[in-house]
């Protein structure tokens, strides 16, 4: 075993750096593997499933039938990360990392293996709508634990670094389902991947299993759970109940929920906007080539593998909301110049555009992580962390592709796409500035009382 294991009984030993390397890697393959079954379903929406499992006489229609599926994941992710928080939060962070990955595994693998309309009707629709939400509840609950495994295991001023190992699942999975897909597209032709090719990205989903299966036998539990949990036990015991961090997020912090889930928003909205919304507006609207857009959407994923945890080692220096802050104001400004550049309907534009947007993104998404994690203590983090993101994952992802097809065909110009991300940008500095209030009458009330000398304790009796 790695960990250091001369601490005195009923401490919690120090983790070697080796050891909280080898959680850190496991944490963010788990991440990226969870990812990469989630954005494979969202890239298959945009090029085939509409017609695959939703036929009908507009294309528009049945793009947006399988939007509308690729939100019901969204609006499934709050109910992961309220049964894994609760969980989570009493059982432990690993457990419940390893059984979202063992959900998505099968869900992903199901939706590969599904019949489509034309062979068992509605039946087919219906199935792939409860495999999708299926990923929606693993995602809400791996998020939270392949989170607190990084940061409660990162070493004293690295917590944003550590961190954005994880987060870095997001451009890796997107990364590795666009790759995917070109080559499946590549080697099977456009008609064969219409009919049977799109299915073998999803069949990459059962390597999440083997994951699952090394985190359950070769991973050890968090130190900060552990310490929190010999605490708690001790004061249940006293109490004589069980205590519930649902409960308690939702009487004492439901607005530090709020704030989160409004900070993110933007974020997550303007992200799958770029990989999904963009993707169907270019090869639809624009008759830009699928694999040239891909290939585009992979490079700019590339660049966020350095900006992202180059922007979370940053927020460790200069704090998290300072860095956080300017992403959101780089969207509210960049929104409609991306949108100028992509109606171009040039390639090179298109890169540009939507890399400059990426790297705003990054700069937000990068000290995400930590900063939702310090915003709850170790006994409520992981229920309350994961409702902040997965509020944000409804309010932004999980509907702005929907949204996006809804506004191009209501309005006629794209700047309409660009108006949505800016209200979700006012959101977000609002939702900003309060907890930069928060945290600075926070840091004025201990700074009092760390200025008191001690109480001595009394001798005992």
């Amino acid at each position: 075993m790695d960990t250091a294991s001369s601490a005195a009984p009923g401490t919690t030993p120090t983790p070697t750096a080796r050891h909280r390397r080898k959680v850190a890697t496991a944490a963010a393959l788990a991440s990226a593997v969870e990812w990469y079954d989630y954005f494979v379903f969202g890239i298959a929406a945009a090029l085939v499933l509409g017609h695959a499992f939703f036929p009908s006489g507009s294309q528009v229609a049945g793009v947006l039938a399988a939007f509308a599926t690729f939100a019901v994941g969204f609006l499934a992710r709050p109910i992961g990360g309220v049964i894994a928080g609760q969980l989570g939060d009493k059982r432990g962070r690993k457990p419940m990392l390893v059984l979202a990955l063992t959900l998505m595994g099968l869900a992903t693998t199901g939706i590969g293996l599904l019949p489509t309309y034309d062979t068992i009707g509605i039946a087919a629709p219906i199935l792939l709508v409860t495999l999708r939400i299926v990923q929606g509840i693993a995602v809400g609950a791996q998020w939270g634990g392949a989170m607190l495994m990084a940061t409660e295991y990162a070493p004293e001023g690295k917590r944003g670094l550590y961190g954005s190992l994880v987060q870095l699942g997001v451009p890796i999975g997107v990364v590795t389902a666009n790759t995917v897909f070109l080559v499946a597209g590549a080697v099977v032709g456009d008609e064969a991947f219409a009919t049977w090719g799109w299915r073998l990205p999803f069949f990459v989903g059962i390597l999440v299993l083997i994951l699952a299966w090394y985190i359950h036998t070769r991973v050890e539990e968090t130190p900060e759970f552990r310490a929190a949990e010999r605490q708690l036990a001790a004061a249940e015991k006293e109490a004589g109940d069980r205590r519930s961090p649902l409960r308690s997020i939702l009487r004492h912090h439901l607005g530090t929920v709020l704030l989160a889930g409004g900070s993110f928003a933007v974020n997550t909205a303007t992200f799958y906007i770029l990989i999904t919304g963009v993707l169907d507006y270019a090869t639809r609207e624009l008759a830009m080539q699928r694999t040239a857009v891909l290939t585009v959407s992979l490079l700019v994923s590339l660049t966020q593998l350095a900006l992202i945890p180059a922007a979370a080692a940053l927020s460790d220096r200069v704090g998290r909301l300072r860095i956080y802050t300017l992403g959101a104001v780089g969207l509210l400004v960049w929104a409609i110049p991306m949108f100028l550049l992509i109606d171009t309907a040039s390639l090179v534009w298109l890169a540009v555009g939507t890399f400059i947007t990426s790297c705003f993104l990054s700069i937000m998404y990068g000290p995400q992580a930590a900063l939702f994690a310090e915003l709850f203590s170790a006994e409520m983090r992981y229920t309350g962390a994961s409702l902040g993101y997965q509020i944000s994952a409804v309010l932004g992802g999980g509907l702005a592709p929907f949204l996006m097809v809804l506004l191009l065909e209501a309005s006629g110009t794209s700047m309409a796409v660009s108006g949505y991300i800016m209200l979700l940008s006012v959101v977000a500095l609002g939702s900003i500035a309060v907890l930069a209030k928060r945290a600075r009458r926070a840091a004025a009330e201990e700074a009092p009382a760390a200025a008191v000398p001690a109480t001595p304790p009394r001798p005992a009796e």
